[in-house]
C-alpha cells in the first residue's frame, strides 16, 4: 500500500464508492443517491481513499452551520484491518473542523464495536440510542458524538 491519497470525491468516482457501499452495508445507496448528494446537497462534502490509485474507500460529512455529522464510512472489506479507516476518519474530521463545526456525530449500529473502538479513538463518546434505526434489521444505533 505504498500510494495512499484521500481526496474529495468527484463524479467519475461513483461507481467505485457504489462497489464499496455495496461491499460494506446490506442496504447500500444507490449510484443515484451518491450522484444527488455530489451535485445537490449544499451541505454534502464526500471524500475517497486510494490505494494505488484504487477507491477503496469513502467517507460523508454533512455539515449545517457549525454542527457536522458522517453520513457513511466504509473501507472495502480486504482492505481493513490497516488502520485505513482511521486515516479516512481523520482526515474527515479535519475536514469538518476546517468547515466550521463545532461538533461532530454519527450512528453506529450497537452491534458494530470495532467502529465504536475506532470512534473512541477520536473522542467520540455514546450520546444517546436511535430504537430499531437501520431498515434491514431493526438493529439500534449508538449515537456519538465529539465537540471538535
Amino acid at each position: 500500500m505504498a500510494d495512499l491519497v484521500i481526496r474529495q470525491m468527484e463524479l467519475t468516482d461513483i461507481d467505485s464508492v457504489v462497489d464499496v457501499e455495496k461491499a460494506s452495508f446490506a442496504t447500500p445507496w444507490s449510484e443515484d443517491i451518491f450522484y444527488q448528494e455530489v451535485t445537490k446537497n449544499q451541505f454534502a462534502h464526500y471524500f475517497v481513499i486510494q490505494v494505488d490509485g484504487i477507491i477503496i474507500g469513502y467517507a460523508g460529512l454533512w455539515v449545517v452551520i457549525d454542527d457536522a455529522q458522517i453520513t457513511n464510512i466504509a473501507i472495502m472489506p480486504s482492505y481493513r484491518g490497516h488502520r485505513l479507516g482511521e486515516k479516512l476518519f481523520e482526515f474527515t474530521m479535519k475536514q469538518a473542523i476546517r468547515l466550521g463545526s463545532s461538533r461532530l456525530s454519527l450512528e453506529v449500529r450497537v452491534t458494530n464495536v470495532i467502529a465504536q473502538r475506532m470512534y473512541r479513538k477520536f473522542g467520540l463518546v455514546p450520546g444517546g440510542l436511535r430504537k430499531n434505526y437501520y431498515t434491514d434489521n431493526k438493529e439500534d444505533a449508538i449515537v456519538m458524538w465529539v465537540n471538535l
